[in-house]
């Protein structure tokens, strides 16, 4: 059935004016083209955003729609009075967790700093423990107090969780001193006897070794560079300089900060978490 004289006026007017909106020279259809292109960057824009977020972050937005205080409240009490515990199945629960560890350490000794604190990062959840309070100057020997502290506090933590752990030792700028030279050469490989003498008595303790992973960093990963690309995704740190890693060793502070046993609480993907949550089962 053909168009009425009517019709075919309102067709021919709209046409013409899809034809105007278009700049002369160009085919009637490109308009339509690049508002698609258009979209379809912004699409893909926001696809690189999501996978950059800082996950911890991300969690806790999704846990926010999750069950009320009150149940919360209740399921706990439920376990504590069964002497059971829920397992840590996100990293922003491993982090409220910790907040909570942290928080009663400060009740514990009011005048004194905890010996470690938490930070997020796009691969994870990180745990800062001060190198002065886990290890001896050059030594990768650990203290009495660390290993108390990975028995009351992190090692429960990571029994009951789903996450793959990185644990990794790092250090000053500062050279290492000749007198222990004989026994490491460097900061690198002093760190990385740190990180593996952590995962070492881990193992000892129960956790599976393919849960752990161990590393050293040496003196080129100063703190402070996780929180610089949890606010700044594009930031790439293999651009940092020996200059750029003097400038975070200025203060005394800066240094007892850098040395440091880092644990990470590693995002695992979505059939990594799976499987293991099966395997518990």
């Amino acid at each position: 059935m053909g168009m009425t004289p009517a019709e075919k006026k309102a067709f021919s007017k709209g046409f013409q004016a899809g034809e105007e909106s278009v700049e002369e020279g160009l085919p009637g259809w490109f308009g339509t083209f690049a508002d698609m292109m258009t979209l379809l960057f912004a699409f893909f824009v926001l696809l690189a955003a999501i996978s950059t977020m800082d996950p911890v972050k991300l969690q806790e937005m999704a846990n926010s729609e999750g069950k009320s205080l009150g149940s919360k409240i209740e399921a706990s009490g439920k376990a504590e009075e069964e002497g059971e515990f829920e397992p840590i199945k996100n990293l922003a629960a491993m982090k409220d967790a910790m907040e909570e560890t942290i928080e009663e350490m400060k009740k514990e000794n009011p005048k004194g700093d905890p010996p470690i604190d938490i930070e997020t990062s796009s691969k994870g959840l990180i745990i800062n423990i001060k190198g002065d309070f886990a290890f001896p100057s050059g030594k990768a020997d650990m203290k009495p107090e660390l290993k108390t502290l990975l028995n009351e506090e992190i090692i429960p933590k990571i029994q009951l969780s789903v996450f793959q752990v990185e644990v990794a030792g790092h250090s000053d700028s500062d050279a290492m001193p000749k007198k222990w030279q004989k026994y490491y050469k460097s900061n690198w490989e002093l760190s990385a006897a740190r990180g593996a003498a952590v995962v070492r008595y881990m193992i000892d303790e129960g956790i599976p070794a393919p849960r752990l992973l161990a590393a050293g960093y040496g003196d080129w990963y100063p703190k402070g560079i996780d929180s610089i690309k949890a606010e700044n995704p594009m930031y790439n740190p293999l651009s940092l300089t020996w200059d750029d890693v003097l400038k975070m060793n200025l203060t005394s502070k800066q240094k007892s900060n850098n040395r440091r046993i880092q644990i990470t609480f590693i995002k695992p993907s979505h059939h990594d978490a799976s499987n293991y949550m099966k395997s518990e089962s």
